[in-house]
């Protein structure tokens, strides 16, 4: 028996909408992360991208977990001295929800040449209205 590798020309992408209301970050972009990379589907073959696209909606209504209100730091280095910068989850849950969520899907792809294609087909937004809603064909994920 030989195995199937899906091509690139082959590829069929799907739109899933995702409601992060009430949900934590974590576990959803676990479930983010998985269709992004085509996980989901029987054709699954690790060297194409595959995966489908994944509006998120809500993005400023999402739940942490334990004290990572509080205690949940990003940092960043600009490689000047001094060039140390830290802020916290909540200040940027008010300002700029939709990095938060894009920032934790990263972290849970693959670290190679796909993620950034995949990344790409990722579109977050704060609130309820967003462009892609003839994509959709009133599907939920």
């Amino acid at each position: 028996m030989r195995s199937y590798m899906e091509k690139s020309a082959e590829v069929k992408r799907e739109w899933h909408l995702i409601d992060l209301e009430n949900q934590v970050l974590g576990r959803v972009a676990v479930k983010i992360a998985k269709l992004l990379a085509g996980k989901h589907k029987p054709t699954y073959t690790p060297h194409i991208d595959a995966g489908d696209y994944v509006v998120v909606i809500n993005a400023s209504k999402l739940i942490m977990t334990g004290n990572k209100l509080v205690d949940k730091k990003y940092y960043s280095h600009s490689g000047q001295p001094g060039g140390f910068k830290e802020k916290s989850i909540t200040t940027l849950l008010t300002k700029y929800p939709e990095r938060v969520v894009a920032q934790a899907v990263k972290g849970m792809l693959a670290k190679n040449k796909l993620s950034l294609p995949r990344l790409k087909r990722l579109k977050v937004f704060p609130g309820a209205e967003h462009p892609y809603s003839n994509h959709l064909n009133n599907k939920e994920s």
